[in-house]
C-alpha cells in the first residue's frame, strides 16, 4: 500500500508539473505584441464584457461652472452603445447611440436626431472633457494602435506594466501616441496619457477607487484632466455595473434612442 501511495504522489507531481510546464511554455511562446494586445483588449472591455448595463454620475468642473449629470448606458459587443442622461431634468432623455458604423445624438428638447460625422467624434460631449469617441468607445487601444511594452516592474510600490501605443496609419484617431499603465495583477488601468501630433501631453486619464463591481475589483472612478487647463476635470463615478446580459440587437435602434 505504501508503494502504491508513493507512486500515486509521484504521478500527481508529474501530472501537475507537466501542466505547469505547459502553461509556462505557452506564456513564453506568446509574442510580446500578442501579449500587449491581449492585455489591452482586457482593459478595453473592462466595463463592457460581451454586453453591459451601467449607471454612473459625471461631474464636470471648468473655470466657469461645475455641473453634474447622472447617466445610464448599455453596450453589446464592440459595435453597439447607448448612453442616456437621467438627470438633471432639463437634459433628461438626451442620448447618444452607436450602432455598427453609425453614431447618432438625440436632443429631446427639439425632438431632433443628429447623425455624427467622423469629424465630430473628437468634439466635447455635453460640455465635458470627454469626447463623443470616449463615450461610445469608437476607437479601441487593441484595434487602432500598435502597442509595445515600454516598462514592466515596480513603481511607487506597485508592480505595473506600461504600454506605448502608436496609432496605426489608417486608424481614425488624432493622437500622436498614448502611454497606458496598468497593474500587473488583474490588468486594472491606472493612467492613460494622450499626446497630440506634436508629442506634447494633451490630456491624462486616471483610474482609482478600486471596489467590487460586476463581480470583480474594478476602478470605480475615472477622471480626465486637460493638459492646458490642469485645474479643470471631468470625473465619472460608477454606481452600478452588470455584465454579459441578454440584450437584443434591436434595443440599439433609433426608436430606443428617442425612448425616455
Amino acid at each position: 500500500m505504501r508503494a502504491v501511495g508513493i507512486l500515486l504522489i509521484a504521478l500527481l507531481i508529474t501530472t501537475f508539473g507537466a501542466v505547469e510546464i505547459a502553461r509556462l511554455s505557452a506564456a513564453q511562446t506568446e509574442a510580446p505584441g500578442e501579449r500587449a494586445r491581449r492585455i489591452l483588449r482586457e482593459v478595453d472591455d473592462l466595463w463592457r464584457g460581451d454586453s453591459s448595463h451601467g449607471i454612473f454620475t459625471m461631474q464636470v468642473k471648468t473655470a466657469h461652472y461645475t455641473r453634474s449629470m447622472r447617466l445610464e448606458a448599455w453596450t453589446k459587443g464592440k459595435e453597439k452603445t447607448l448612453v442616456r442622461i437621467l438627470a438633471p431634468l432639463k437634459e433628461k432623455g438626451t442620448a447618444t447611440l452607436k450602432s455598427e458604423n453609425s453614431i447618432y445624438s438625440y436632443l429631446p428638447r427639439t425632438d431632433r436626431t443628429v447623425r455624427l460625422t467622423s469629424g465630430m467624434m473628437m468634439g466635447s460631449w455635453m460640455g465635458s472633457h470627454f469626447t463623443n469617441d470616449d463615450l461610445v468607445k469608437e476607437s479601441r487601444m487593441e484595434d487602432d494602435y500598435t502597442p509595445r511594452i515600454s516598462f514592466e516592474g515596480e513603481r511607487n510600490g506597485r508592480k505595473t506594466i506600461e504600454f506605448t501605443l502608436i496609432p496605426k496609419p489608417e486608424a481614425p484617431v488624432v493622437w500622436g501616441k498614448v502611454v497606458a499603465t496598468v497593474l500587473a495583477e488583474g490588468y486594472l488601468p491606472l493612467t492613460q496619457i494622450y499626446y497630440d501630433e506634436d508629442m506634447a501631453v494633451a490630456r491624462t486619464f486616471t483610474f482609482s477607487d478600486i471596489k467590487p463591481l460586476a463581480g470583480r475589483p474594478r476602478p470605480t472612478v475615472m477622471r480626465v484632466v486637460p493638459a492646458d487647463k490642469p485645474e479643470e476635470y471631468t470625473e465619472i463615478v460608477y454606481e452600478r455595473l452588470e455584465l454579459n446580459l441578454g440584450i437584443d440587437d434591436a434595443f440599439f435602434s433609433l426608436a430606443s434612442l428617442k425612448r425616455h
